[in-house]
């Protein structure tokens, strides 16, 4: 069932949703990407990791004794151990996280020529770790001269596409998402496609090297499909408060769509 809205879904950028819906776009950004490139180029999922501080798990860790017995969550006393050594358990360790991205090579040389970024929750998230590992690799492809196109799907959130945000809210005041391509096949500039809350998602210019003709993608096709194939009809839940809220125009633009929109069998059938 397709999304009741025309482009972006913004109940889609929930943080329960949206890093599913972000690793189904990197997918489908693939396939299309290479079900039309040109002879001599291929694209490939790659996957950032770091460490988030912040999100620590408990270890699944046992101590065993000389004897066998299992410590650590369960009931041997401590003194099997050692008079003066206790089982207190093990300390919580760093969770270490991984997002993927996209990136265009040549067969030429194995050359890295564009990388196609989805931005996610932790990129804008200000001061996270997961920031500043995406801050890093802007700086490495941008002193890498590597093409770089920015899927910014997301209204809250620090600004973090490679356009200064000035320039973004200049040109294009009042969007609520945006696509932003920079690199060395655009002349070093910034070719940015803003889309209102109400908009398509664009087609979009994925630039290869200098003389060669962009690949376009159609991205609300992608959208679409990964909306289906998520079943986010069935349990997206659109009573819910959007977090940052619509203006009151949105708002009741949004109202007015989801009113009309046909109910899936889960929610029509009785509680």
């Amino acid at each position: 069932m397709p999304s009741p809205f025309p482009g972006m879904d913004p109940w889609l950028e929930d943080r329960s949703v949206f890093p599913d819906l972000h690793d189904s776009l990197i997918f489908l950004i693939k396939k299309a990407l290479n079900d039309r490139l040109p002879p001599g180029y291929f694209a490939t999922a790659k996957t950032i990791v770091w460490i988030d501080e912040e999100q620590r798990r408990e270890p699944d860790v046992s101590v065993t004794t000389r004897g066998s017995q299992k410590v650590g969550g369960s009931s041997t006393p401590a003194a099997t151990l050692h008079p003066t050594l206790y089982p207190l358990g093990a300390a919580p360790v760093p969770v270490p996280r991984e997002e993927g991205y996209v990136e265009i090579y040549s067969l030429a040389g194995r050359r890295l020529v564009t990388a196609i970024e989805v931005l996610s929750l932790s990129n804008k998230a200000a001061k996270s770790e997961g920031r500043k590992a995406y801050r890093r690799k802007q700086r490495e492809f941008a002193s890498g001269r590597v093409n770089v196109v920015e899927i910014d799907l997301l209204r809250g959130g620090t600004h973090t596409t490679a356009v200064p945000l000035e320039r973004l809210e200049w040109h294009a005041p009042g969007c609520c998402y945006h696509v932003c391509s920079s690199g060395r096949a655009v002349l070093d500039h910034y070719i940015v496609a803003a889309v209102r809350l109400a908009d398509r998602l664009p087609r979009v210019p994925i630039p290869l090297d200098p003389g060669v003709p962009p690949l376009f993608v159609e991205l609300q096709p992608l959208l679409d499909r990964a909306y289906d194939t998520g079943r986010y009809a069935r349990h997206l839940d659109y009573d819910y408060p959007l977090r940052p809220a619509l203006s009151p125009a949105e708002q009741a633009w949004a109202n007015d769509i989801l009113s009309k929109r046909t109910p899936t069998r889960t929610e029509s059938e009785p509680r």
